[in-house]
């Protein structure tokens, strides 16, 4: 690789480095207050509260990237949370088809989506805002009230630490980037969504599949929501149908993604980037914990970080006149 391909590459994503950095600091002053330390049992239980929205801000960064949202990720999180409840029980094998079958509910959830916008021509935060809502109903109607169980042996691997101290989550999380996010960003789809995201005619007149990267990219939105329920239920070892939960989620899902660099005007960003957008939110609310200030402040933080990433993100805007000079 050439030096302008390296200088290329940085620039590209500057703003996933910088989310880091910022991640890297807050998370050293955690754990340099936390009266424990650096530990095991604090590092897994920030790892499994962190990678959880880590998982659905990386749903909501593949709709974002074609110039949409998806209102439902939050939704569909809680509906496979409630599934899982239910089926992931029994035997190993019971257990693992329990799995496959959240799994492929939370996909059938985003292709709904996406037939539903590419075919019945609806903007996406219409079309996700109103199925979202039917999600919630069927998880509702799984659970009216919350209960329910999981496999305790898949659990406790998935939420442990493995030898060496290191969280399971996040092996899980890498395992997640590596079989969804890369081939999806490397694929021809990836590099669509990309193209719809800067200019969706420009894409059409091109020759781009849009109907297909569309339908794909929600599709794997809702996988990926579905494998952050699952691993609440693998957490919270219940289901809950909780409109708050899926609320906050959706939310905070969109403020990762903003804070991990990614355009909401589409065309530009990455998931790695919306994963520690996630780990800093979280670190925010940890943060508030051991420095003993009142929970009611975690929004006025979240606000101010949210606000100044949106704003870094809205200078650079300025000052091109063509989205391509972002990258040069």
């Amino acid at each position: 690789m050439t030096h302008s391909d390296w200088r290329f590459r940085l620039r590209e994503h500057r703003a996933t480095f910088a989310t880091a950095a910022m991640f890297a600091l807050i998370f050293a002053l955690y754990i340099g207050k936390h009266p424990v330390g650096w530990s095991t049992p604090v590092l897994t239980t920030a790892a499994n509260k962190g990678v959880l929205l880590a998982i659905v801000a990386m749903a909501q960064t593949l709709p974002v990237l074609t110039a949409g949202i998806d209102l439902s990720v939050g939704m569909v999180f809680v509906l496979a949370n409630c599934l899982a409840s239910h089926l992931v029980v029994g035997s190993a094998w019971q257990a693992g088809l329990g799995c496959a079958a959240v799994l492929a509910t939370g996909a059938l959830c985003g292709l709904l989506n996406g037939v539903i916008i590419v075919y019945g021509r609806l903007q996406p935060i219409i079309t996700t805002l109103a199925t979202g809502i039917v999600y919630f109903g069927l998880a509702l109607g799984l659970r009216p009230v919350p209960g329910g169980d999981v496999h305790a042996g898949l659990a406790d691997a998935l939420t442990g630490a493995l030898p060496g101290g290191i969280p399971a989550m996040l092996v899980v999380l890498a395992a997640v980037v590596l079989v969804v996010w890369v081939p999806y960003r490397r694929s021809v789809t990836g590099r669509a969504a990309l193209a719809i995201g800067s200019s969706e005619a420009a894409s059409y007149m091109s020759g781009v599949a849009i109907g297909r990267a569309k339908l794909v990219t929600y599709t794997l939105a809702g996988l990926l929501a579905a494998i952050g329920g699952l691993l609440l239920t693998f957490v919270t070892y219940s289901g809950e149908a909780s409109s708050a939960i899926g609320g906050v989620y959706t939310l905070n899902s969109i403020a990762a993604v903003v804070i991990g660099g990614t355009s909401l005007a589409g065309g530009a960003g990455s998931a790695i980037g919306s994963i520690f957008g996630a780990f800093v939110l979280r670190t925010i609310g940890d943060l508030l914990f051991v420095f003993d200030l009142e929970p009611l402040w975690q929004p006025l933080f979240q606000g101010v970080i949210l606000l100044a990433a949106v704003s870094f993100g809205s200078l650079r805007l300025l000052k091109v006149g063509n989205r391509l000079e972002l990258f040069r």
